[in-house]
């Protein structure tokens, strides 16, 4: 199932394994990507396990929907598809695609401090809601949790290398909680 396993350790998740689809190995994989044919553009993909990542090549990719299906190399069969369900599919960094200006990588927004531009702290981006016409970040900090509208207007910097992110105050009116 794994061919050569290293260590490697900047890698972005691009999928997650749903179930085994039919019998000859096949799996349905939802696409943590917004480009779902992505995974005609790859050779391999990685499983993790602890902090090792095991390669795994892409023999064939097809789409119905919002999924992909994907068989791999070393999987023939219906149970060693199974062994796959609920895993992460990843790439390297490097293998990562292009992104426009202002757009990032979910997995370099969560973790991120939160403060207004005035310099009052709100928390650390645990998540983000996919809404469709804007990304949501739920940010967890001392007052609770605060959902703020990924919008230009009310994010106003992103520092992924500095993990930091400043919001407008201003815009997000009575979503922030009260200083007392």
């Amino acid at each position: 199932m794994t061919i050569g396993c290293k260590k490697l350790l900047d890698y972005l998740s691009v999928g997650y394994v749903l179930k085994p689809q039919g019998l000859k190995g096949e799996i349905k994989v939802e696409p943590l990507t917004d480009y779902a044919e992505r995974f005609d553009e790859l050779d391999t993909l990685y499983l993790k396990t602890g902090k090792q990542y095991s390669q795994l090549k892409i023999v064939s990719a097809r789409y119905m929907g919002d999924f992909a299906y994907l068989r791999f190399a070393g999987i023939h069969g219906i149970d060693e598809a199974e062994e796959l369900r609920g895993q992460y599919l990843w790439i390297p960094r490097n293998m990562a695609r292009i992104l426009p200006d202002d757009t990032f990588f979910i997995a370099d927004i969560i973790g991120c401090e939160v403060c207004t531009q005035e310099g009052q702290v709100l928390g650390q981006v645990e998540s983000i809601i996919s809404t469709g016409s804007n990304d949501v970040y739920v940010i967890h900090g001392s007052k609770g949790e605060i959902l703020i509208p990924g919008l230009k207007k009310v994010v106003l910097k992103v520092d992924t290398l500095g993990k930091k992110i400043i919001v407008s105050a201003q815009e997000l009116g009575g979503l922030l909680p009260n200083e007392n």
